[in-house]
């Protein structure tokens, strides 16, 4: 099992975000009053629950972990904020799913720590809230509305990580598990997992079970391709679902633009999956670019999917 950091020093990467965050919870220490109520966003993976329980460590605090589609109702999330002691954390994650008169509940409990409800359909009761530090986690920072985005007092953007970031992350991920990878190894981990330390820490896991099963003391470049081909990731780190899109952007619609519900009904996938999970990655590699029209492949995706690009542009 590979164990999530436990303190700002141990968590690789995302350097900005850790200096802010650092201070913040500094400041809030030295003042004797909860931390200003922080939302991260970024493509999943990027370490936002991870650092939200690093914050709670660091302040010395508990933390809640739970998720907005689990919050139903208004009463759900009031049983939750009723046990939370004074400068206990609350994260919730994927908090743009939250239904609207649950996160109207929010606003008060954020700016005043306390929650109106209505007895018995007609009168509203003030219920005191301990004061408190929501964190909510998003990958999808437009859904956020307005009044909600407002009552963060820290709103950081996690990013996808860096080759030299994600080599580091592969070789303490090796260390945890046990495994003696080489030098040129990790560079291959590193690159082959999409900037994001989850998907490498799964990576890990199944080179750890191939290392097992068939007896390797050490894990070299040529394993490491072993795994990558039976796991279906490519030298660009594109998994079979990434090579599909940039496929049928190019085969079936001609290079793009097309639009998401286009794209998805004919991959036959969840559009929300495509948006959060693989677009970002294949936006920032260069594959494909966003446009007011849709998704066009670039000359750099076509080459990744073996497609002369003047076949494309008839160049």
């Amino acid at each position: 099992m590979i164990n999530r950091p436990e303190s700002f020093s141990d968590f690789i990467g995302q350097e900005e975000v850790k200096r802010l965050l650092k201070v913040a919870v500094e400041s809030a220490k030295k003042r004797g009053e909860p931390l200003d109520h922080v939302l991260f966003y970024g493509p999943p993976g990027t370490g936002k629950t991870t650092l939200s329980t690093i914050v709670a460590r660091e302040l010395g605090r508990d933390i809640k972990l739970l998720s907005a589609p689990t919050i139903e109702r208004k009463g759900d999330l009031l049983g939750v904020l009723t046990t939370l002691n004074e400068g206990d954390i609350l994260f919730i994650d994927e908090i743009h799913r939250l239904p609207r008169a649950v996160e109207e509940t929010l606003y008060t409990a954020m700016e005043d720590f306390r929650v109106d409800v209505v007895m018995g359909g007609k009168r509203a009761v003030s219920i005191e809230l301990q004061p408190f530090t929501l964190i909510g986690a998003t990958t999808r920072l437009n859904l956020i509305t307005p009044p909600l985005r407002s009552r963060f007092g820290l709103v950081c953007r996690l990013e996808l990580y860096t080759p030299e970031e994600m080599k580091e992350v592969a070789r303490r991920g090796a260390e945890k598990l046990g495994l003696k990878v080489s030098e040129e190894a990790l560079e291959l981990l590193g690159s082959s997992a999409r900037g994001t330390p989850r998907i490498l820490n799964q990576i890990l896991k199944r080179v750890r079970d191939y290392a097992t099963v068939k007896g390797w003391k050490e894990v070299d470049r040529e394993r490491v391709e072993h795994v990558l081909n039976e796991l279906g990731i490519d030298s660009y780190g594109l998994d079979r679902l990434d090579r599909r899109i940039l496929e049928t952007i190019y085969r079936v619609f001609k290079g793009g633009p097309v639009g998401l519900t286009s794209l998805a009904t004919v991959l036959k996938e969840d559009p929300e999956t495509i948006e959060s999970v693989h677009e970002p990655y294949l936006i920032e590699m260069g594959f494909i670019v966003k446009t007011p029209r849709g998704r066009k492949i670039t000359e750099k995706g076509l080459e990744a999917i073996g497609v002369e690009p003047p076949s494309l542009f008839g160049l």
